[in-house]
């Protein structure tokens, strides 16, 4: 009898990538949640004995999904599958019932290991009902100790997941691409974390192909913002190049200079500057490390260079990228709740550096389409 598995992730191409990762003699029945909440649904309908659950998501994250499956105490299984792997998300995630986490993108042989340690998935073409529910009174016991709105869509099998897709689509395209940094915002939060000792709230990537002189006025969230300061790091690799950019709201300085404990003996003015290069430093050095491993390229890095310090978002961005004409914008916007502190990193690719971004990312995964 199929296992039915429910893979729940808001991109699409993530969903194809987990289900292409599951081993081939697996027999199952795969339905797609976009979100917690039809995931919560599907759940309920018998279609996710198994689930393999995103934390970053619209309408209900993770966090929520896992908090209901564990009120109403839904029969499934979950592993969590995420870019964000700092410790205090694998903790909040296990200690409300997860199974275990695993880091985007995808290892297969990390996930079969996974899925055999707890009798899940058995290495034959199926698995038992008896080793599921085994396994979930195992996870029910643990979490006591430890104290939709979309279509009801049938499930698919494996071998339907994984056939030849046609031409992708520009969302498509544009989606794998939020993907790719979903996945590198990760690993630089999880940087920044282990630096600062504090957990940081990742958000969903906004990413748009715009005009360059429209930059400002994508960026609403920042734009909001009438004095900032920012650091640049130009990077290039095999026809591919861009602009990564930290933009640093001014209100936030003092508590950013607090929380990274520098001596009392600097200025104000030299605090908050090199406060803007250590943290742009970190994140844009893990962002890039992330995009360079799913994209298979080594990026030669820019020196970091203070674009301005005090003024307002247009005029620190209008020079600096007018040239470029089309280009996609990425912004993730970093927060540390815990100390008010908010501040995003800006991706920028030209047009040109795009089709080379497509290519890389997209050919080895036209299958799991």
């Amino acid at each position: 009898m199929s296992t039915p598995i429910l893979i729940c992730d808001d991109s699409g191409f993530a969903r194809r990538q987990m289900a292409r990762s599951l081993p081939d003699e697996w027999d199952v029945d795969i339905t797609f949640a976009e979100n917690g909440e039809q995931a919560v649904e599907y759940i309920r309908q018998g279609k996710g004995d198994v689930v393999f659950l995103d934390l970053n998501m619209p309408i209900m994250d993770g966090y929520q999904t896992m908090d209901v499956i564990r009120q109403e105490d839904l029969p499934c299984l979950v592993v969590v599958v995420s870019g964000d792997v700092q410790p205090q998300a694998r903790e909040r995630m296990i200690n409300l019932g997860a199974l275990d986490f695993i880091r985007k993108p995808i290892d297969n042989e990390k996930l079969t290991s996974i899925l055999t340690a707890y009798g899940i998935y058995s290495g034959s073409s199926h698995s038992t009902g008896a080793n599921l529910r085994k396994v979930k009174a195992q996870n029910e016991a643990k979490a006591v100790s430890q104290n939709s709105n979309g279509s009801n869509k049938a499930p698919v099998p494996l071998s339907s997941v994984r056939k030849n897709a046609p031409e992708l689509s520009l969302e498509d395209k544009l989606d794998a691409c939020r993907e790719m940094v979903n996945v590198a915002m990760g690993r630089a939060g999880e940087n920044l974390a282990q630096l600062l000792g504090e957990f940081i709230d990742l958000p969903i990537p906004n990413v748009n192909l715009i005009e360059s002189n429209e930059l400002s006025m994508a960026v609403a969230e920042i734009n909001r913002n009438d004095s900032v300061s920012a650091v640049s790091k130009g990077f290039v690799s095999e026809g591919i190049s861009g602009e990564a950019l930290v933009i640093f709201n001014d209100t936030n300085s003092q508590n950013i200079v607090e929380l990274l404990k520098y001596p009392k003996s600097h200025s104000s003015d030299g605090f908050a500057l090199e406060a803007l290069m250590d943290v742009s430093n970190i994140l844009i050095g893990a962002c890039l490390n992330g995009l360079s491993e799913q994209l298979q390229v080594a990026f030669s890095h820019t020196h970091p260079v203070l674009l301005g310090q005090h003024k307002g978002l247009s005029t620190l961005l209008s020079d600096n990228v007018q040239r470029w004409g089309k280009l996609m914008a990425i912004e993730i916007g970093y927060a540390i709740k815990a100390r008010n502190i908010a501040f995003d990193l800006l991706l920028l690719f030209p047009g040109d550096a795009m089709t080379q971004v497509y290519a890389r990312l997209l050919d080895d995964h036209r299958d799991a389409v």
